[in-house]
């Protein structure tokens, strides 16, 4: 049931993303050119056992084009990751990834995400908490520069590591370096991913080489070039039947039940780096409803 095992080296991954990563986007992204794994948006494992749980599935919906697909989860009880392993291992995952780096300040100061760096005790618990509940399916990790050593003494099947501190959030560049010494570290047969600016995929195989990890992790350079994982690029009039078909998967998939002002954000993704692309989103980013996003971008003129 481990996946990991059977990727290609290097293997290449497009990072969990709060309000980005959701299952229209993967679908849009498999389309143009697919990852080697995709993972969900992070969802706290509280809401899947509370009156939320309905919104916490939403965040959990995927299909059969975005496989190998992980769910990522966050918190700070070890039973409840118990029980959502559970859960997600009958949802039909490929598996299962733990939170344990998000620099965000709620999550941090209710001790979850980035701030179980500092608590190596109860991460080590979630962990196997997590790896109990899973029914199989392989358990990876998500964290930071500064994490104990100890985790990776740990049995999950790939640690990928975002190569910054809490503090420095994403403000200064990644220190790829620091993998050197996480290389020395490491006596187990867990995967190593590396995380952080990372523009293109040529420069993420040569990362993987350079530092002799197994795979890279990709965040933002999405933005840059949706076709990141075929190293693809796409013409103006491209962009905008890519942006009309994002558009009209997200209506059809969330109906009423996601804002459309969440879109807003995936403009900048698709209307840029042509003649008239600044003034072009403008007109976008001051539509009032999805209809009416949807008939101005068709109405756009490349």
């Amino acid at each position: 049931m481990n996946f990991w095992q059977k990727l290609p080296k290097p293997f290449f991954a497009l990072a969990p993303m709060d309000g980005v990563t959701d299952t229209v986007f993967r679908q849009i992204v498999a389309s143009v050119g697919k990852p080697d794994v995709f993972f969900t948006e992070f969802v706290p494992v509280d809401a899947l056992f509370s009156k939320g749980k309905e919104r916490a599935l939403r965040t959990l919906k995927f299909n059969e084009a975005e496989r190998p697909i992980i769910a990522q989860i966050w918190g700070i009880d070890p039973e409840k990751f118990n029980k959502a392993a559970a859960l997600i291992a009958k949802l039909g995952f490929d598996g299962i990834d733990i939170n344990m780096g998000c620099p965000d300040k709620s999550v941090v100061k209710k001790g979850a995400g980035a701030a179980l760096i500092k608590n190596p005790k109860l991460a080590k618990e979630i962990i196997e908490a997590t790896i109990k509940g899973a029914n199989g399916l392989p358990v990876s990790v998500k964290t930071r520069l500064g994490f104990d050593i100890s985790l990776l003494k740990m049995p999950i099947a790939a640690l990928t590591i975002h190569l910054r501190t809490t503090a420095e959030l994403s403000k200064v560049p990644a220190h790829w370096d620091e993998l050197k010494k996480i290389r020395k570290n490491l006596k187990s047969k867990t995967l190593i991913i590396g995380n952080g600016d990372i523009k293109t995929l040529e420069e993420a195989k040569n990362k993987c080489k350079k530092y002799k990890i197994d795979g890279a992790m990709i965040g933002r350079g999405i933005f840059e070039n949706v076709g990141f994982f075929a190293s693809r690029t796409f013409s103006p009039q491209e962009k905008i039947n890519l942006l009309i078909t994002h558009l009209v998967l997200f209506k059809k998939t969330y109906k009423d039940k996601k804002h459309f002002a969440l879109m807003k954000k995936f403009v900048k993704c698709y209307v840029n780096n042509f003649d008239g692309a600044t003034q072009a989103r403008e007109k976008l980013m001051k539509t009032k409803t999805l209809d009416e996003l949807i008939k101005e971008t068709r109405n756009l003129i490349i």
